[in-house]
């Protein structure tokens, strides 16, 4: 199984930004410890700050992947051409936030990736990403 991780704006900065809402650990090590944990599964990953970038990066990986974890950050809230890039797309994307974005400020408890992903998985730390990874393998073995 391939899984593409795509992570938006200021998930560069994880390990540092906002600890109490983040945690302490870089995703560069979290994925690392991914890679450790599925060895049957191909990673890859991708992030950036810029709403097209991602855009381009889903179309990329949106027809030979068999699923993308999408954590989008802000994009997530005000994004309808990242909405649309999905709608677009054979992949099913599965859309992950670290933090319960509905314990948070109001905006963002609007998600425009929510109503064309496969499914949503948010508030359990970057364990939501495992928590996506295990969802499809769970999937794909019915």
């Amino acid at each position: 199984m391939k899984i593409s991780i795509i992570n938006g704006p200021n998930l560069n900065l994880l390990g540092t930004r906002e600890p109490s809402v983040y945690g302490n650990q870089t995703f560069e090590d979290y994925y690392r410890s991914l890679e450790e944990r599925y060895p049957e599964v191909v990673f890859d990953y991708f992030q950036s700050n810029v709403e097209g970038e991602l855009i381009n990066r889903l179309h990329d990986v949106g027809f030979s992947s068999d699923a993308i974890l999408l954590n989008a950050g802000a994009y997530t809230h005000t994004s309808v051409a990242i909405g649309d890039a999905i709608k677009g797309i054979d992949t099913s994307v599965i859309e992950i936030h670290i933090s319960n974005t509905f314990a948070r400020e109001d905006f963002r408890h609007t998600s425009y990736i929510t109503p064309v992903a496969q499914g949503l998985i948010i508030g359990f730390g970057l364990d939501s990403y495992r928590l996506g990874v295990e969802s499809l393998l769970n999937i794909d073995s019915k």
